[in-house]
């Protein structure tokens, strides 16, 4: 295994996720205003509280996969949301097509935001060890304040990797030193090609790569974690309930393993019986689970353990299906 695989599965890697959009929502109508427009129940999120969510089409395709957090920012509570690089644009133009009377400002604040992913087994101990305070036990997506200096530090408990650990959210100008002071503490630094092996073993879907806006939301296979069906109507809710009460969804986001070769490439078609059952999104070769991927596989042939074979006409090798995230 490399270091910064294993720094992540033994230790603490440490990852710069600073390129993810970042916006920032605030006033009196901003939690009711949101909660209308994502899949999540977020009306009475209390300051600390966060959870995952989907902002969708009137059709439930996607947006964008964000991340909901109620923070206090210069003395004011504000709820910032958090998604995939490259999509600020986009989700800005989302909230603001949707914003008629409520008073809500946004302003986006990807770059004024630095954002640093800590994962693994003593990611806890090397944040209480750099901060010199104890961190709370939380429920995944929560978040307490803390100082390193003079900086300030928003530290989230994550779970986005399938591993234990730590968000840390300060001005992108301390971006450097809290970097710095995680690395002195024993922290591995680890580059995208290490996240994206761990994301894939996740199961923790990228937009634009497995998902994007013409992808139904609930066969992004984050039903439990981000969708509430309790919750009032909100933008792209009447076909997710018609999807609930058919009770199946026509595609789910699975994993795939493949017995040798290369990684799969992107749109690579997996048959079973003949009959092609689905496609793949990501793939990695990963060093605890060999060569895995990312697929939509349709209804009936999700189980796991249910063979495949990948393009029989030009590649032809086995793979089976496994549930999210793999393990051995």
């Amino acid at each position: 295994m490399n270091s910064e695989y294993t720094a992540a599965l033994e230790g603490a890697a440490l990852f710069d996720l600073s390129d993810r959009g970042k916006i920032e929502l605030a006033g009196p109508d901003v939690r009711l205003f949101l909660h209308n427009l994502c899949t999540n129940d977020v009306k009475d999120l209390a300051i600390g509280a966060g959870c995952e969510a989907f902002l969708c089409t009137v059709k439930a395709r996607i947006v964008a996969h964000i991340i909901i957090g109620h923070y206090q920012a210069a003395g004011q509570n504000a709820i910032r949301i958090e998604f995939d690089p490259g999509n600020a644009d986009k989700v800005f133009q989302h909230l603001d097509h949707h914003l008629i009377s409520e008073r809500v400002e946004l302003a986006d604040r990807t770059r004024d935001i630095a954002l640093l992913r800590l994962c693994g087994p003593q990611a806890k101990t090397l944040v209480e060890a750099m901060v010199g305070a104890s961190i709370p036990e939380m429920p995944a997506l929560h978040h307490v304040t803390r100082r390193f200096g003079a900086t300030i530090v928003d530290v989230r408990r994550q779970d986005c990797l399938a591993l234990p650990g730590y968000d840390l959210m300060c001005a992108a100008r301390d971006a450097a030193a809290l970097h710095d002071g995680l690395k002195a503490r024993g922290a591995v630094l680890a580059g995208p090609e290490t996240y994206e092996v761990l994301r894939v073993e996740a199961g923790w879907p990228r937009y634009g790569v497995d998902m994007d806006e013409n992808r139904f939301v609930v066969e992004a296979g984050r039903i439990k974690q981000a969708i509430s069906y309790t919750k009032g109507c909100y933008l792209g809710q009447e076909p997710i309930v018609m999807a609930r009460d058919r009770g199946h969804v026509n595609r789910t986001l699975l994993g795939v393993k493949v017995a040798r070769g290369d990684r799969l490439a992107a749109g690579a078609r997996l048959f079973r019986d003949g009959n092609e059952v689905g496609q793949v999104t990501s793939s990695v070769l990963s060093q605890r689970f060999g060569l895995i991927g990312l697929a939509y596989l349709k209804r009936g042939s999700q189980d796991p353990g249910t063979p495949l074979v990948i393009e029989p006409e030009s590649d032809g090798r086995e793979a089976v299906v496994s549930a999210l995230p793999f393990s051995s």
